[in-house]
């Protein structure tokens, strides 16, 4: 029996995330079996079962896909010499939640929005999204705390109240997208300075 390389397991794997994700995008997360992830990926129960025992497992590996492009962005951000500042860090993150939307495959903003009101009601999804999102709102609190030492924030804020308004802003970002289409980063993020100033 030919041994399974890992290269072929990990194709498996996102063969079911795909699979997954385009299910839960065309037919809503509620609507969304096993059974229709099983049949969208052309694998047997036995093989997607192999690598996920539920859809909140799938749900899981989606988010942390699209978040670790989030994680790159913010590795670069925080890396860099150039100075940065609040509004800069969230207009980037806000152009990566939209190059994350446009791959191939189905825009995974829309699993997220069904993911939170999910989890809601789900204690599994809703132990998926805090961990996933406290980790997100890790980097802007990172972000804050740079921004306290080179001067450009206000250092008597708490940085993590700041991470908390910075985090608030992105789901808002995000439903105006999917559902009036006419927001971009730049526009968003102007109309934040403005609102601020005032």
């Amino acid at each position: 029996m030919p041994k399974v390389t890992e290269e072929h397991r990990l194709a498996r794997r996102q063969q079911i995330v795909d699979a997954a994700r385009r299910c839960v995008i065309e037919e809503g997360f509620h609507k969304t079996t096993m059974a229709d992830v099983i049949r969208e990926s052309g694998l047997s129960a036995g093989a997607v079962y192999g690598y996920f025992k539920s859809k909140e497992e799938i749900v899981a590996a989606i988010a942390e896909q699209a978040l670790g492009t989030v994680d790159e962005l913010f590795g670069k951000l925080l890396t860099s010499e150039q100075p940065l500042s609040p509004f800069a860090a969230l207009e980037a993150a806000l152009e990566q939640v939209i190059a994350i939307a446009e791959r191939p495959g189905g825009d995974v903003t829309r699993v997220g929005i069904q993911a939170w009101a999910e989890a809601l009601h789900n204690p599994v999804i809703l132990a998926i999204a805090q961990g996933k999102y406290s980790y997100l709102r890790s980097h802007f609190e990172e972000v804050a705390r740079r921004g306290q030492a080179d001067g450009t924030v206000d250092p008597s804020v708490d940085p993590r109240h700041i991470a908390q308004a910075m985090f608030g802003v992105v789901p808002g970002f995000v439903l105006q997208r999917l559902i009036m289409g006419d927001v971009d980063p730049k526009s968003y993020t102007a109309g934040l300075r403005a609102l601020l100033r005032s």
